[in-house]
């Protein structure tokens, strides 16, 4: 059984970027859903799996849809609340110097990041990713897709498009919303230890392990 993480950070935190009220119906309702209906999904089939990980490249190489939304929407959510720092930050080392290289400074990230999330046309993710030769680049996913099914492509950062990631605060203004994420949340520190994993230093975060002594069972 997987467990609902924890946020890393308390409600009001992130505001006001992220208001309190965002962060209560986006962590507590949304993504405790995720987990719940992945629960019961492997509940019904009596598994146990390794991790999570191994359960959405299981799902989406034997084309499972809804076991692979669910998996996907609780690794990217996890990911995000990681993916996002209360203390303001800026990058450094290695990745301040990749992001000069490949994008000239941070504010041309930013627009590029910002960009990427305004044109995404419906649900998805907007990624800044990592690759073996080190070059960053920023993509958008649809719907639950994420990094993992991606070869050779590691996760930095992860701003969640879907609208009830920011419909309450910013009602339709997603361009507004990606702003004031990208200026103030971002967890520069958890996005260098990505990149350092990226090449070859050190291991790529991972999703929770499911409690082993934990018995499946349908939810009532």
């Amino acid at each position: 059984m997987f467990d609902l993480p924890e946020l890393p950070f308390t409600y009001d935190a992130l505001e006001p970027a992220m208001s309190a009220r965002t962060l209560r119906f986006h962590h507590d309702k949304h993504h405790a859903g995720y987990v719940k209906t992945l629960n019961e999904q492997l509940a019904a089939v009596g598994q146990v799996p390794r991790s999570l990980e191994t359960v959405i490249l299981y799902a989406s190489k034997t084309s499972n849809p809804k076991l692979f939304n669910n998996a996907a929407q609780v690794w990217n959510h996890a990911f995000f609340w990681l993916a996002m720092s209360a203390k303001r930050e800026r990058p450094s080392g290695a990745l301040a110097k990749a992001i000069e290289s490949e994008f000239g400074d941070l504010a041309k990230l930013k627009k590029a990041f910002v960009e990427a999330g305004v044109g995404h046309f419906g649900s998805g993710w907007v990624w800044l990713t990592a690759g073996h030769n080190s070059r960053l680049q920023v993509r958008s996913t649809h719907d639950a897709d994420d990094t993992l099914t991606h070869a050779g492509m590691t996760p930095l950062l992860v701003c969640d498009l879907w609208e009830h990631a920011y419909y309450l605060d910013y009602q339709n203004d997603r361009k507004g919303f990606l702003e004031a994420w990208f200026d103030a949340l971002p967890n520069w520190q958890f996005a260098a230890r990505q990149f350092e994993a990226s090449q070859g230093r050190g291991e790529p975060w991972r999703h929770p392990q499911p409690r082993p002594d934990a018995k499946l069972s349908k939810a009532s």
